[in-house]
């Protein structure tokens, strides 16, 4: 028995001591709290000319504009329902907002940011993707009946109008861009399938099945290699697909809940933000399946992110609790023994 109890404390020893040395994918570099939110946070936005993040807090029914000088909070926009997809135009200094529960598109300009125009959309509007070159603002909307079908809504943001609503088979989530091919992908997350548009037409021009994988919710495009990259919760996977054909290439286990993906070219890797508490970081190319290089601990609930590539910085959004204040914790990435 004795001896038993000893080669179980040394091999729980050897365990928690790798655990200890393990090298971690990122490097803190601090903490942003945020005294007073509650809730859990959707997607952000950063205005890199003005130094400034904008994080959707759902929870607080806000977005906060944060310093990122000083890491104050500088303003909070109230009075939102469920803000969800936030995009930051720098042509404008606008700030968009979808709010999913107000059901509506939202611009905010000046300074401070004020509401400057509305367009109605449907229930959840969400995620957001703006198309630089033509101005032009793509917003996942709908899809819980059939008086709220699910649409891709296309929106002029010279003239702030809703251009056109692009029919999609359930609620999207994720958009991302192709701009070199002028094309939109969406994660149409409920159908298990890519939408992918064409921006000459605004008109579906693929839809690309998934095989064993339900609930695909975040995205990145992989411009470079012609890759897109997508996770997917049922099971929960990193999958990494040919952009010409839809084709599965290779996929890796992830964390559960993911909620956000980044690709950062600079180091060839992929950013899966996992609610359950951590993010995954995977070393990619285009001749190798995706390979897991290290998992960063953060908080339950902590689902969201933004990976900002000029900066090599990556903001993860912790909910408050348990007496712990909400704050954004900003991270590095840093080198991986073994990693290329």
């Amino acid at each position: 028995m004795k001896r038993i109890a000893v080669t179980v404390a040394s091999s729980l020893f050897l365990l928690l001591s790798a655990h200890a040395n393990a090298v971690s994918p990122f490097t803190l570099q601090k903490e942003i709290l945020l005294p007073g939110l509650q809730g859990k946070f959707d997607h952000f936005a950063i205005d890199l000319a003005g130094h400034r993040l904008f994080v959707a807090a759902t929870g607080n029914h806000s977005v906060e504009v944060i310093d990122l000088a000083t890491g104050k909070v500088v303003q909070s926009i109230t009075g939102l329902g469920k803000p969800h997809g936030l995009v930051w135009q720098t042509t404008s200094k606008a700030l968009y907002v979808a709010d999913g529960t107000q059901r509506n598109l939202q611009k905010y300009q000046g300074t401070p940011l004020k509401l400057a125009g509305t367009i109605a959309l449907s229930e959840d509007a969400d995620d957001m993707v703006l198309n630089p070159d033509t101005h032009l603002l793509f917003v996942g909307h709908g899809g819980s009946d059939a008086a709220n079908p699910a649409r891709v809504a296309v929106v002029d943001t010279e003239g702030f109008t809703l251009k056109t609503g692009i029919p999609v088979a359930t609620h999207p989530e994720a958009l991302d861009l192709d701009l070199a091919g002028n094309r939109v992908f969406a994660n149409i997350a409920d159908s298990s399938e890519v939408a992918v548009i064409d921006g000459n037409t605004n008109k579906i021009a693929a839809t690309w099945g998934l095989t064993q994988a339900a609930d695909n919710v975040p995205m990145a495009y992989d411009a470079a290699d012609n890759i897109l990259y997508l996770a997917a919760r049922t099971p929960p996977n990193v999958i990494a697909l040919d952009a010409s054909t839809g084709k599965e290439l290779s996929r890796a286990p992830s964390g559960t809940g993911a909620d956000d993906l980044f690709y950062d070219s600079s180091l060839h890797r992929v950013y899966v933000i996992a609610g359950a508490g951590e993010v995954d970081a995977y070393e990619v190319s285009a001749k190798t399946p995706l390979h897991s290089i290290g998992i960063l601990p953060t908080a339950a609930g902590a689902k969201t992110a933004l990976f900002v590539p000029s900066l090599s910085t990556l903001y993860v959004g912790i909910p408050g609790s348990g007496g712990h204040p909400a704050e954004i914790r900003v991270y590095s990435p840093a080198k991986v023994k073994g990693e290329k």
